[in-house]
Parts: structure tokens; sequence; C-alpha cells
């Protein structure tokens, strides 16, 4: 029988919009401060912007660097660059310009789209770049200099790379993440299926982050279900703001990252509303903030646990799962069990697969990891091992599956032969009740190879010396930390998350480390 070739042709993710348009054209799909936009006309835009693109000369497998702040032009740019078979590749848009034409010579980028309040940014990438489109003014006249022209939606394969998102290692130096048009298919119906059930046109959701990023991942899936996104007015979070939305949108779902949902459910005006999924992701949820959120909210929280480069799709918790009480039903720690279509597996450094209970490497394999890094051989060659994607996360899975997470393997630290975990360290710390925020890090000691440090946010004075004490009581004394510092915030990222990175750099910036020689 002669050998059969199946054809690895799918559907352009830019489908998605022409479908919600066919569906609901005159519903509502986009909300941005004092202005909305039906389904009908975010497709036309979008066909608009394709056909400018495609008259630039840029095509199939052209990359497309995108500097934007969240705003209706980027939400329909990112469609006409999925719809010519391009390649999005958006940028956290608080990067420096001089960071941004870094990531436009690693991305090999043939086009930038830049926000209007960048001028600089777009000056410094048109040195390496011959396309620039400002948005604002000038992405409107290229719209409206191709109203209604014809464009067809390139095909595609499924290996076909439609979006490059960017991940940073311990380094802080970017890699670009390939994501493809068949996986990104697959996490679409992921999310819709785990996450976001019965999701509707008559749904609404609600954007407090990036686009760039998860956010952005997010939002494909309300445009799959034609529901209604709501975009915050301006690009600093407000959070009297985002609940005034909730209410007056009627708002079902978003998505966010634990230290944004704190801030939400502590506001004066936290209440459940209309909300039936609120999604976080990107770090672990400390179990003193989940019992408040739960407590404040319900029963709407959705954990899931996942990389960029696996889309956010290892595993997941579902609310039901969620318990405000402590108790064996509330599987403290926990991130959830896999997601519908992916397999997970703990392995020691040789890649065996570790008993129930016992500590290693997460590892992950299925349709939504990603295809590898771009342009870099030495990462992937660390990240896959025997087909499978290494997270760089270490935890252990109970006897029913069940995920937890122990930390980074970057982040652990050996203080005297001891492994360290942080987070271990900062669930005790997040119990006292002076403490609002936390990270542990393991610094050189001349004596112990690694000691802790303990940078705190306090909700008073910052007393070391008693919290120290009160550590004593809670903790084995080599988890202890050597050090407290007390700072007035966290260094957050542009995503909301907390870095172990910028934490160091903000105590080395204080003078606070290295540690004095004792």
């Amino acid at each position: 029988m002669a050998e059969l070739r199946m054809s690895r042709r799918v559907m352009n993710l830019a489908t998605l919009l022409r479908q919600a348009a066919r569906r609901v054209p005159d519903g509502v799909g986009l909300v941005w401060g004092e202005r909305s936009w039906r389904w009908a006309e975010i497709e036309a835009r979008a066909g608009a912007i394709a056909t400018g693109l495609i008259g630039m000369g840029l095509g199939k497998g052209d990359r497309v660097l995108v500097h934007s702040k969240n705003c209706e032009q980027m939400f329909a740019a990112q469609f006409a660059v999925f719809r010519i078979g391009a390649v999005w590749v958006p940028t956290n848009f608080r990067l420096l310009a001089d960071e941004v034409v870094d990531l436009a010579r690693m991305a090999k980028v043939s086009a930038f789209l830049c926000h209007p309040d960048f001028p600089g940014h777009a000056a410094a990438v048109a040195d390496v770049v011959q396309r620039v489109v400002m948005l604002g003014a000038e992405m409107e006249a290229l719209i409206a200099a191709h109203a209604g022209a014809p464009c067809t939606t390139a095909a595609v394969e499924y290996d076909d790379p439609c979006w490059f998102f960017f991940t940073s290692g311990t380094t802080g130096r970017s890699k670009a993440s390939v994501l493809t048009h068949g996986q990104m298919a697959f996490v679409v119906n992921n999310h819709l299926a785990d996450l976001l059930p019965g999701t509707n046109e008559r749904d609404a959701s609600l954007v407090v982050a990036p686009l760039s990023h998860g956010a952005g991942v997010h939002q494909l899936t309300q445009v799959a279900r034609a529901a209604k996104t709501v975009l915050l007015p301006t690009d600093r979070f407000d959070v009297a703001e985002a609940w005034r939305l909730i209410a007056e949108h009627l708002v079902t779902n978003l998505f966010t990252v634990p230290t944004i949902l704190k801030l939400l459910a502590e506001h004066p005006d936290a209440a459940p509303h209309a909300l039936r999924h609120v999604i976080y992701a990107g770090a672990p949820m400390y179990r003193a903030d989940q019992r408040m959120i739960l407590q404040r909210l319900g029963k709407v929280i959705v954990q899931y646990f996942g990389l960029g480069e696996v889309t956010g799709n290892i595993t997941y918790l579902r609310p039901d799962q969620h318990e405000a009480e402590d108790g064996p039903a509330a599987r403290m720690g926990t991130c959830g069990f896999e997601r519908t279509g992916m397999e997970v597996q703990i392995q020691d450094e040789a890649g065996r697969v570790l008993p129930p209970c016992e500590t290693g490497e997460i590892c992950v394999i299925g349709p939504a990891v990603f295809a590898g890094y771009f342009d870099n051989p030495e990462a992937n060659a660390k990240a896959f091992r025997d087909g499978w994607f290494r997270t760089g996360d270490l935890g252990h899975m109970d006897a029913e599956g069940f995920l937890y997470i122990t930390g980074r393997a970057s982040d652990m630290y050996i203080s005297g032969g001891s492994n360290i975990h942080p987070r271990e360290v900062e669930e005790k710390l997040l119990t006292h009740p002076d403490v609002a925020e936390c990270a542990v890090l393991g610094v050189p000691d001349a004596l112990w190879g690694e000691v802790g440090v303990a940078a705190v946010v306090p909700r008073g004075a910052g007393d070391e010396a008693a919290l120290l004490a009160w550590m004593g009581e809670k903790m084995p004394r080599y988890k202890i930390p050597k050090r407290v510092f007390f700072l007035d915030e966290m260094p957050k990222s542009g995503y909301g998350k907390v870095p172990k990175r910028l934490v160091r750099d903000a105590l080395e910036a204080r003078g606070l480390l290295p540690l004095a020689k004792a």
C-alpha cells in the first residue's frame, strides 16, 4: 500500500474574527473609553490594515514587530497580520527604545507598528527596519485608503508561525517562542473547554493586562465566541475604574495575575457582579491571598499554570475546586491537574519519571507546546528532552495527578548543603499579619555557600528582629532568611509579576546586597 501524505493545512487564526463578524455583525466586539466597535466594523478595519500591509510588500512569513499600549488599532492589527500569513511580534510597551531595537534585530522583523506615544522608539527601529507605521492618525489614513478593498486570507499549515511570544530567562535576555496557527487553534479550544466553559456572544471580558502577552491569548478566546472585550481607558491600572467597568458592562470573565487580582479583591468596590470566570496565572497565588479573594468574590476564580512556551496549557484548577477553608478539600498549594489533551510528568535530571509526591522538574508534552525558540538552537537543545518540554519549574504530583509547584529551579538555593525553595518560606511569611508582600532569594555567603534574604513590604513599621524571631517558631532554623529588608513596594514587571531578578536589582541599588561579611 502506497504511503499516504496527510495535509497539514489548518485554519488561519484570522478566521476567528471573520466568523464572529458573520454570526453577530452588529454585536459590540470592543469597548475602549467612550467608543465601541461592532464585530463587522472590526473585521472591515482588520481587512483594510491587511490590504495596506500587503501593499507595503509584506506577506506570509514576514515578521511584524508591534510596540503598543492596549488600543483598538492594536486589537484589529493582530488579525490583519494573521490574515496575510505574517507573524505577530508584540513587545512589552514599557521597554526602552534600545531594547526594542535589540528585539527587532533578534526576530529579524520586516515591519514595525508603533504606538504614537513612542516616536523615539519608531526613530530608533527605523534604522534596522524599512517599514514603520505609526498607530493613530497614520494607521487611520491607511485604513481609510484601503477600506472595502478585497483581501484574501493566506493559506497556512499547522506549523506556520503566527506569533513570536517573548519570554525571559533568569538573565533577563529575551527569547522568541514560536507559536503556530495549528498550536494556537488548539490553545483557543483548550482555554474555552477548561477555563471558560459556556462562553458566548452574551459574555464580556475586561482586559487589565497588556495584550502583548497572556491577555492577548485570552482575547483570542473571546473573539472565537464573539464575546465583547472591554479595554481600560488608559494604560494605568485603576482598580476603581476596573470595578466600574465590570459593573457597567456586566463583565463575566477576566484574565490577570495574582498581584492584580489581590488589588481588585481588596478594593472597597469588590463584588462578584456578573463574574463567572476570574482567571489568574503567571505566578502561584499565596494561600493567604487565595482565602481572602474567595471570601470577597466567591468561587469564581480559575487558576492555570503554564509558561509562554506552552501558551498557558499545563494545568488548571476549576472554581469549584477552590476552597476558602483549610482542610483536605482545599488541596493547599496545588495548581490543579493536567489540561485537556496535555500530559505532565515530574522528571529527575536524567529524564526518569518520579513517583507521586517526589520533587523534580515539571515537564510537559502535547499540542500546546511551542515549535521552539526562533533562531536559537542552543536554547532549544536545553528546553527539550526526548520530546518533552522542560519548564525549569520544580514540583511534585500527588497520587490523583494534582500538581504542586515548589518553585523555579533557578530560584532554589543551597545553604549548608540543604536545598531551600523560596516559595515555602514566602508562604509562611505571608501568614504574618504585618506582611503584605514578600520575596525570598538566595545570596552568596562565605560560611554557608548561600543564605536567604527576604524582601518584605510591611503593613506598618517593619521590625526585622521581631519578624526573624517569629519565623523561628514557624520553620526550621536552616530555612530562616539571614536578613529581612523592608521595601515600600515590590518591584514588578510590566505584566504585574515579581521577578526575583528585579527584587535582587532593587536590593543591590539600595546597597543592601551583597551582604556585608560577618
